[in-house]
């Protein structure tokens, strides 16, 4: 196969690293890993792989296609989203638990035969998950579950809510036959003991994301894009360049046009705002984001050429802060044009 103008150079060492300062942080509990949305963006057999070597044993996906995907590592993998009538034959397979959110849900599986599986609670965030009102109310009863979990939503703020929702899931203890409890995401491991409960499920921080400034000393950098110079040129003064014509050239000025556009994850919202790092030298993205292509202002770098590879600036609260695009986005829009190549 040809190979790609554009790379993402992944580090194992970082990836564990990350989890298993994740895990110490857990305390007593258990540490687990989302790997939804492809391994948000790096690949998710390749991150579960590595993640397992680590010590991982608890892997997150959202739905049963990608439960599926997971299925030949024989992982214990749960599936956030439940299980629709179109999912029972993939549940009763057994290769993975639905972490049921809806009384219908509950319904589904105990009609449709179903053994081990995990419940979603909602404590406030009314988005996904059965009512507490409903769990003291017996709608779990008899039901083999093996997580009861429930998910915050302001974690990374110092809020009263999250206090609520911790008291509230803790208030569920001894009310159903769960053998564990869950609450703690990323950000949430950081807020201390008191919300680790018996399992914790970190995902930004394990890919390089600082969802709390506290953290952000502890994680390593595990994502770094690259991409080739497709063409060097000079833009006279008082010339424009790119879509719409939002920069116009200051003086003569040299610029680099890159492989790389929207359609990569770097988005538009990084017009005059991106940079890009080669040879020690920092290189400002210069006029709009396109498709596939980006222009850098390369007049500090005169030996740049076609055909060199250049570093993507990609810290990910770094550039969440110069584009205004959350951390999640930035990761998980990284297109399939990259080669995804491990270290």
């Amino acid at each position: 196969m040809t190979p790609s103008p554009l790379r993402l150079l992944l580090d194992t060492a970082a990836l564990q690293h990350n989890w298993r300062t994740l895990a110490a942080m857990s305390g007593r509990a258990a540490c687990g890993a989302a790997v939804k949305a492809d391994g948000y963006g790096l690949g998710a057999r390749e991150v579960a792989t590595r993640l397992a070597e680590a010590g991982c044993r608890d892997f997150f996906v959202s739905n049963w296609r990608e439960a599926e995907h997971l299925a030949p590592l024989g992982l214990q993998l749960s599936v956030l989203h439940g299980v629709r009538d179109e999912d029972m034959p993939a549940a009763l397979a057994g290769f993975a638990r639905p972490v049921l959110n809806t009384p219908e849900q509950v319904e589904r599986w105990r009609v449709g035969g179903g053994r081990a599986c995990d419940v979603m609670v909602d404590t406030g965030m009314n988005r996904l998950g059965l009512s507490v009102t409903d769990v003291e109310a017996g709608a779990l009863d008899g039901l083999e579950i093996e997580t009861l979990m429930s998910h915050l939503a302001c974690a990374e703020e110092p809020v009263e809510m999250n206090r609520r929702q911790r008291d509230a899931l803790a208030g569920l203890a001894g009310r159903t036959n769960a053998r564990r409890m869950s609450l703690a995401n990323s950000a949430g491991i950081a807020l201390g003991p008191d919300y680790h409960f018996d399992l914790t499920r970190p995902g930004l921080a394990l890919y390089g994301g600082v969802p709390r400034p506290d953290m952000g000393a502890r994680l390593r950098q595990v994502v770094r894009p690259q991409a080739q110079v497709l063409q060097r040129r000079r833009v006279p003064a008082g010339d424009s360049l790119g879509y719409n014509a939002t920069w116009r050239a200051p003086r003569d000025t040299e610029v680099a046009i890159l492989n790389i556009g929207y359609a990569d994850g770097y988005l538009r919202a990084f017009s005059d705002r991106g940079s890009i790092e080669w040879e020690g030298s920092t290189l400002p993205v210069i006029g709009r984001v396109s498709m596939d292509l980006i222009a850098v202002d390369a007049s500090i770098a005169p030996g740049l050429r076609e055909g060199d590879w250049v570093a993507i600036a990609f810290d990910l609260p770094g550039q969440s802060a110069a584009s205004g695009l959350s951390q999640y986005e930035l990761l998980t829009g990284l297109g399939a044009r990259y080669d995804r190549l491990w270290s």
